[in-house]
């Protein structure tokens, strides 16, 4: 008789439903790196419409002093310049907040099927052996997502430093060229687009002031956190137009000049997001330095976001951003705390030990 061959068990209804998530799980994960490729992307786009639209901007405002005396061919020019780059601006920023919102989509329900695969045992826990090779990977993904972000952020100056400064010294460039010929024809108009120079340049000398700054702060160095952060949030209700307080008690000393750095660079990076993501009327930052404690909160009223989608598995992957901030502020002892909900506005707390102040 022949011998019958040993058939496999059937996956019981549980079973199969147990493998329908996780290969759905993996799916989604290739999906959400695709996404936050296409949002990377989509971000370096709106910012390169943003420097053109400011940029059609100006030159709108500096046909205004002339409008009388300019050639039609001009006007007609520079305002379907301007109309373009507006058009342009708002596509690709709807385009990036529908790829945003189905990112968040996708975060959230790949977090049920995880949450689901944990209760259904589908992740056994790993061995000693295992669990030192997943340390050893978590230790090289932060040094990694670290040098990334670096990387990431030279990027976005280069990028800016090329539309904005860069840009302007060419227009500069164009505007002397047009005052030279002005003056064998019409001094009249030669003297004034030698004014419209002259606005221009002062313009530029100033944005590239605030590039320096935002860059590294020389006054970080010589006058320590607290002056630097009250220019900067002065700066940053200037041009983004939100209100913003800045609120400062305790006493008002130096810090290690490490330890400032850490501090400043969180504090522009919550602002930002403030700014970019949040959608909020008004910003608060409070400062207090008491019994060796730094305490730094910003605090927004804008539309929130859940944490768990940010600090979750799948924010894993993340070079920029409160996950970062959080392990360089843990790297030197302190805590980050983010308190937000989806419609209630963002709390994002820092505390760090004071103890290696300097002297001023």
């Amino acid at each position: 008789m022949a011998k019958q061959r040993n058939e496999p068990a059937a996956l019981t209804p549980f079973q199969q439903l147990t493998e329908q998530s996780r290969q759905e799980y993996e799916q989604i994960q290739q999906q959400l790196k695709e996404i936050d490729m296409l949002i990377q992307q989509t971000s370096g786009e709106v910012d390169r419409l943003s420097q053109r639209n400011a940029q059609a901007t100006n030159r709108a405002k500096q046909l205004e002093s002339r409008f009388d005396t300019a050639p039609r061919s001009e006007i007609q020019e520079v305002y379907t310049a301007l109309q373009d780059a507006q058009k342009r601006l708002f596509m690709m920023r709807g385009q990036l907040e529908k790829l945003q919102s189905d990112q968040q989509n996708y975060q959230r329900y790949a977090t049920h099927l995880r949450d689901f695969l944990q209760v259904a045992g589908s992740s056994p826990a790993p061995s000693a052996s295992k669990k030192a090779e997943l340390e050893a990977n978590d230790q090289t993904a932060t040094v990694v997502r670290i040098i990334e972000a670096q990387e990431q952020e030279r990027q976005r100056l280069v990028r800016q430093l090329h539309d904005g400064p860069a840009q302007s010294l060419t227009n500069l460039i164009l505007q002397a060229e047009i005052c030279e010929r002005l003056f064998d024809n019409n001094v009249t108009r030669a003297r004034d687009e030698l004014g419209n120079l002259k606005s221009a340049v002062s313009s530029t000398f100033q944005k590239v002031r605030d590039y320096m700054f935002d860059l590294r702060p020389m006054m970080l160095d010589d006058l320590g956190l607290i002056p630097t952060l009250k220019r900067y949030v002065s700066n940053f209700q200037e041009k983004s137009g939100m209100p913003t307080s800045l609120t400062i008690t305790g006493s008002e000393q130096r810090f290690a000049s490490y330890r400032e750095v850490a501090i400043f660079r969180a504090i522009q990076e919550f602002l930002t997001n403030a700014r970019l993501h949040s959608h909020a009327a008004r910003v608060q930052v409070a400062l207090d330095s008491i019994d060796n404690i730094l305490h730094v909160s910003v605090e927004d009223n804008g539309s929130g976001f859940e944490p768990n989608e940010v600090f979750g598995p799948s924010a894993q992957r993340k070079t920029i951003g409160l996950p970062t901030q959080r392990e360089r502020i843990e790297m030197l002892g302190g805590k980050l705390i983010v308190d937000s909900s989806s419609g209630r506005g963002t709390k994002v707390t820092v505390e760090m030990s004071t103890l290696e102040t300097e002297r001023p």
